[in-house]
């Protein structure tokens, strides 16, 4: 009969902990993929960067060892963090964008699609991630794009710039998840 017991209790214990890590396959094998498609999205749905905004570009404010102060937090946690603010900043007003409408669209579609899983893969939902290196600096970031809106009152050179950006924060992003997520 303790046999019984210990066989139940190990039975419902491995399947709580199946259950719980399956929303986190979706890291595993989606995320880089859905990565690709929002740095496309992010290239195609404008083109090359505007020579008349050329003047008006600043100097790249990604910081290069943003993904690599995050070492030691989960992979969901960090892109997760990320994912959210780029969400934020494309939910800013962009009618002066004259990118893609229907590619424009399709990237918000991806990023949304990408928070949506990977909160179901972060357990509660939680937005601060657990290390004080990357959150702090990724916010840091994040604000300085959302200080170029509006202090060039999100003109089209200003969402050209933060495209610039946040495209090169999604490649930095995918060499950090390609580093941490075996295949």
């Amino acid at each position: 009969m303790a046999v019984l017991k210990w066989l139940s209790i190990c039975l419902t214990l491995f399947c709580q902990g199946t259950a719980a890590s399956k929303p986190c396959r979706w890291t595993q094998s989606r995320l880089g993929k859905l990565n690709d498609v929002s740095i496309n999205l992010l290239s195609d749905m404008g083109g090359l960067f505007p020579l008349m905004c050329a003047e008006e570009n600043v100097e790249q404010m990604f910081p290069e060892d943003l993904y690599k102060n995050t070492e030691g937090e989960d992979v969901s946690v960090v892109a997760l963090e990320a994912m959210r603010y780029v969400e934020q900043v494309y939910n800013n007003s962009l009618t002066s964008v004259t990118w893609n409408k229907t590619k424009l669209n399709m990237f918000q579609n991806v990023i949304y699609r990408q928070v949506q899983n990977l909160e179901l893969c972060v357990v509660g939902g939680v937005w601060e991630s657990s290390g004080d290196g990357g959150s702090v600096t990724l916010k840091t970031y994040f604000n300085k794009l959302n200080t170029v809106l509006k202090e060039k009152e999100h003109s089209a050179c200003a969402w050209e710039i933060v495209r610039k950006e946040i495209r090169e924060n999604l490649v930095q992003l995918k060499k950090f998840i390609d580093s941490r997520v075996k295949p």
